[in-house]
């Protein structure tokens, strides 16, 4: 009786930890698993935060999950969406179609088919239309910055819905996304495992698909004004790769930075993730908030 009693009152604190460590602030409206398309008979949804006060309307920004375009969730983007929301953001984080069962370009389709949802709900939830920027990690990262190169191309708007609405976003923030898959297999730990599954093939029996899956090859002065955030050590995603997507906005007359975390790897902690978060709401408020609002 003893032992259950023990087991019960553990229960207990467990599932207050876990109502506690998921506790939405005051001052937020969070709002899960609003469906913004069908594609290949998948429901597909995203988890959305905004703030409680204010009619705005407000930036929007669009969370784009990592994984290896293979995995990950868009549960990982909720605390960071949350954040935003608290600076004045409406923030959604997206779930898209994964591979080896759905190859590129379905992710940027439901990718795009997000942001054409968030504007056509933009009065729902008081979203400025025309302050709508993106960001993403890994994949994730590579997917944000395919959208801010491809500006008004049709060829990858899909067919999801929405479909009067633009695809457009303002300002990209990229955190270690490839920008080359060309060059992505000498120096990534996966590459050999992940692209072949997301591209079709490997890069001797699907070549074209490389090229026109990296977002380098798009880049032209009408892309987004991008930062990048990279760390040195990156095994997965080399360092380099940040410096070529820059380099080529830059020489294109695009407004680009790259913030370097040096010796940091795939992903960040401790302060270099504190330093790479601080980038990018400084970023999204340099080009979304103007007015300082």
């Amino acid at each position: 009786m003893k032992l259950l009693q023990a087991l019960s009152t553990c229960l207990l604190l467990s599932c207050s930890a876990l109502r506690a460590a998921d506790a939405i602030p005051d001052d937020v409206v969070f709002e899960k698993d609003v469906e913004y398309a069908v594609a290949g008979g998948e429901h597909l949804q995203v988890n959305l935060a905004r703030p409680k006060n204010g009619d705005g309307p407000f930036p929007a920004i669009v969370c784009i999950h990592g994984g290896g375009f293979r995995a990950g969730k868009r549960e990982s983007y909720d605390k960071l969406c949350t954040q935003l929301a608290q600076q004045g953001y409406v923030a959604i984080t997206v779930t898209y179609r994964l591979a080896p069962a759905f190859p590129f370009p379905a992710a940027i389709y439901d990718c795009k088919a997000a942001v054409r949802w968030l504007r056509a709900n933009a009065s729902k939830y008081h979203v400025d239309p025309k302050r709508i920027g993106v960001t993403g990690g890994s994949a994730g990262g590579h997917l944000a910055q395919f959208l801010g190169v491809t500006l008004g191309v049709k060829e990858f708007e899909g067919d999801e819905g929405n479909l009067d609405q633009s695809s457009d976003v303002a300002c990209v923030v990229n955190f270690y996304g490839p920008s080359d898959f060309t060059k992505s297999y000498a120096k990534s730990v996966d590459a050999a495992e992940v692209l072949p599954l997301f591209l079709g093939g490997d890069l001797q029996h699907a070549w074209e698909a490389h090229v026109r899956a990296s977002p380098l090859y798009w880049v032209t002065p009408n892309a987004a004004p991008t930062l990048c955030v990279q760390g040195t050590k990156d095994d997965h995603v080399a360092y380099e790769q940040a410096i070529f997507i820059v380099d080529r906005l830059i020489a294109s007359g695009v407004e680009a930075e790259l913030v370097t975390i040096q010796g940091a790897g795939h992903g960040f902690k401790g302060a270099d993730a504190e330093k790479a978060q601080q980038a990018l709401l400084d970023f999204f408020a340099k080009h979304l908030k103007p007015s300082g609002k």
